[in-house]
């Protein structure tokens, strides 16, 4: 197990970079050189800092890049994960601003709630122990952004840094018990605005299947000397493709056999 690295003055100067961009709901073309963070694990420590510096709270995490499209977009091969932070976080139903968002765009998610600790450990967690530890799923929509000019050229280590392009998040209604004898994998998702179908995928779309993203998830935090808290929320990825949104826009997506989720736009 790795031993948590606590953020330095180097990777606290870029958090504040980040901070002060998403603040004003401003662009960089990139964090100046002298902080950017060069690697995967570097950019871990100024989302650590990101954190630290914004003073807010934290609800949970989004897992980005958890389709193969999603992954080429980014030019990595692998998830990458974010902090959602506690301001962000929208019901069902409720209007969510998206005029100010630079990528405009509706992702249909999982969102598991943990409901005992996963906490750091040397054994990697299977996804079948993962899952037990779960109270409840939920229907999810993400709005993401960014604040980097070119996201996709921006590199794995600085969309780390500011979150995997976490921004507003829907938690929509709790799924009925029965989703624990289904196959997530199998559950057709999709999209309609404004009553216009925009999107189809499945539960395999976001890494092979919801419950594995979130074994990735715990095992990527406990690789880190972290862990999943109960009571917070896990948003596994995307399933279909990105969705297109604008103000004053009505969405509904459907989980096959789950229910619903609305969002209104504004």
């Amino acid at each position: 197990m790795a031993r948590r690295v606590v953020p330095g003055m180097t990777e606290r100067k870029a958090a504040e970079v980040i901070w002060r961009a998403w603040s004003a709901r401003e662009v960089i073309d990139a964090i100046p050189e002298d902080c950017r963070p060069a690697d995967i694990e570097a950019g871990y420590r100024v989302q650590d800092a990101l954190i630290a510096v914004s003073g807010e709270a934290v609800v949970g995490y989004k897992i980005a890049a958890t389709s193969k499209a999603g992954q080429t977009h980014l030019a990595i091969n692998h998830p990458i994960s974010g902090r959602i932070l506690a301001s962000r976080v929208f019901a069902d139903g409720d209007t969510v601003p998206i005029s100010d968002s630079r990528m405009a765009l509706l992702e249909t998610e999982f969102a598991f709630v943990i409901g005992e600790d996963l906490s750091a450990r040397a054994e990697p967690y299977e996804w079948p122990e993962v899952m037990a530890r779960v109270a409840r799923l939920h229907l999810a929509i993400e709005l993401p952004d960014t604040r980097f000019v070119d996201v996709a050229g921006a590199g794995a280590p600085q969309l780390i840094a500011e979150c995997a392009c976490a921004d507003r998040f829907l938690l929509g209604p709790e799924a009925p018990p029965a989703w624990r004898d289904l196959n997530l994998a199998e559950v057709v998702v999709s999209i309609a605005v404004n009553g216009t179908q925009a999107s189809v995928g499945l539960g395999a779309d976001a890494l092979g299947d919801p419950r594995f993203a979130l074994a990735w998830l715990a095992n990527q935090l406990s690789g880190r000397g972290m862990g999943l808290k109960a009571g917070e929320i896990v948003t596994t990825g995307i399933c279909g493709m990105p969705t297109p949104g604008k103000a004053g826009d009505h969405a509904v997506a459907t989980f096959e056999g789950l229910g619903n989720v609305e969002i209104r736009l504004s």
